[in-house]
């Protein structure tokens, strides 16, 4: 008399898991597109770099809120405003690049074409792959805390090179930490797709830039 119950609440596990995955993937194409129009007006209008205070305090500061409101609807208007706020600071990094190099909008296009294949590729590997990645965890956990805190170091130092360094561990972790979050949706492991649409949007977001600084240094033209 158990097997009947058992395949139930199977189905249902499983009926559950992709309504979160779907979700996460639709709120991740939305938060996306509205990160992208705000890069875009803040390209257009030419806005000044916010400064690593204002850039640092406004992550933070509206990810504790999203994470807070994570289970009410006020989390999805708080995750719009976290991700439009990213999309703003990425206006002035691409108004540099495309001013300073002359293949500029070639590096920005390049890009965002590698880190739609970081996210594919680690994703179709989550989506696919019987390997458990559950173990990845404390190690992406201390490896972003210690790139976060270099990158720091390089930005307060001005020591390019380790600024290369750092952008070049991001990429990995981020890499990583898609794959660990992809599968910990599939599996079961995160149920609430806000906070899983959080952690894959700043993993993109990460690559991207982290992508613009190693293309821009490896070949960009003056």
């Amino acid at each position: 008399m158990e097997q009947p119950y058992s395949v139930q609440t199977s189905a249902q596990s499983v009926v559950a898991t992709n309504r979160v995955l779907r979700n996460t993937y639709r709120l991740l194409s939305m938060t996306l597109l509205f990160s992208a129009a705000m890069a875009f007006v803040a390209v257009q209008i030419n806005m000044p770099p916010l400064g690593m205070l204002i850039t640092l305090g406004g992550y933070f500061g509206l990810l504790f809120l999203t994470t807070a409101l994570r289970n009410s609807p006020w989390g999805l208007v708080s995750i719009f405003a976290l991700t439009g706020f990213m999309g703003l600071t990425i206006g002035p990094i691409i108004n540099f690049y495309t001013q300073a190099f002359s293949n500029g909008s070639e590096l920005v296009m390049l890009a965002m074409g590698g880190t739609g294949v970081v996210f594919l590729t680690m994703s179709g590997i989550a989506l696919t792959s019987k390997r458990d990645f559950s173990g990845m965890g404390q190690f992406l956990f201390i490896g972003i805390l210690v790139a976060f805190l270099a990158g720091l170091g390089a930005y307060f130092f001005q020591i390019p090179a380790l600024s290369l360094a750092v952008s070049a561990m991001f990429v990995l972790l981020m890499s990583g930490l898609i794959l660990y979050q992809t599968q910990a949706i599939v599996r079961g492991g995160e149920t609430n797709y806000i906070m899983a649409t959080i952690t894959l949007f700043v993993s993109i977001y990460n690559i991207f830039t982290s992508l613009l600084h190693l293309l821009g240094f490896a070949l960009g033209e003056d």
